[in-house]
């Protein structure tokens, strides 16, 4: 007869392997702190607990390299292109800046230079108006005008013309009861202007109502 009752010897069988446990007291039975492990010791899986980032690879690879690249590449381009268009901003602002000097220094001058030819002017016109330029003068003064003309000069200011006293100075004036508005009669000395820059009012006198 056999007995299906087994000893401890085939109870265990392949079970029968040495027990293995971790001491992960940090105190002895005695009750005293256990000294730490030495460095390195321990086996592969302390050291994996111990540091679980270990051993991990953060560079990118691949496509996700080939991105961080463009990304990279494009921020350094935009970069590029804010400060070409800053310098571009600032060069067509000094340009126009160096325009419009350039325009006033030359306006200037030709202020300058009429200012001083005024005097020339008048006495041309007086003459002028009381028939003593003739001959070659009225060619000399037909030219003198047509140079003027040529830097923007300007003269104004004729008989009949509706008194304005933004652009004449009335050195006279007279009344006459059928006046309906004041206007020039008489052109003392003709004005001068550049554009619409006055450089001298025309001296006239004026006749209009009380």
């Amino acid at each position: 007869m056999t007995s299906d009752a087994q000893g401890p010897e085939e109870r265990n069988g392949s079970e029968d392997q040495p027990f293995h446990f971790t001491d992960k007291r940090k105190v002895t039975p005695e009750g005293q702190p256990k000294e730490a492990a030495p460095e390195g010791a321990g086996s592969a899986g302390d050291d994996a607990e111990q540091d679980p980032l270990a051993g991990l690879d953060f560079e990118p690879t691949g496509e996700a390299g080939d991105d961080a690249a463009l990304l990279a590449a494009q921020s350094e381009a935009a970069a590029h292109l804010d400060a070409l268009q800053r310098e571009r901003a600032s060069f067509t602002n000094y340009r126009n800046r160096s325009l419009r000097d350039q325009e006033a220094a030359r306006v200037k001058g030709v202020e300058d230079v009429l200012a001083a030819l005024l005097p020339v002017l008048d006495d041309i016109d007086r003459a002028r108006q009381h028939g003593e330029l003739d001959g070659p003068f009225v060619a000399i003064s037909d030219k003198l005008d047509a140079s003027l003309a040529k830097f923007g000069i300007e003269r104004y200011g004729v008989v009949g013309e509706e008194f304005d006293p933004t652009v004449h100075e009335a050195l006279m004036h007279q009344v006459d009861p059928e006046a309906t508005s004041a206007t020039v009669n008489l052109v003392i000395e003709p004005g001068y202007r550049i554009g619409e820059k006055i450089v001298r009012a025309a001296r006239v006198s004026v006749i209009g109502p009380e």
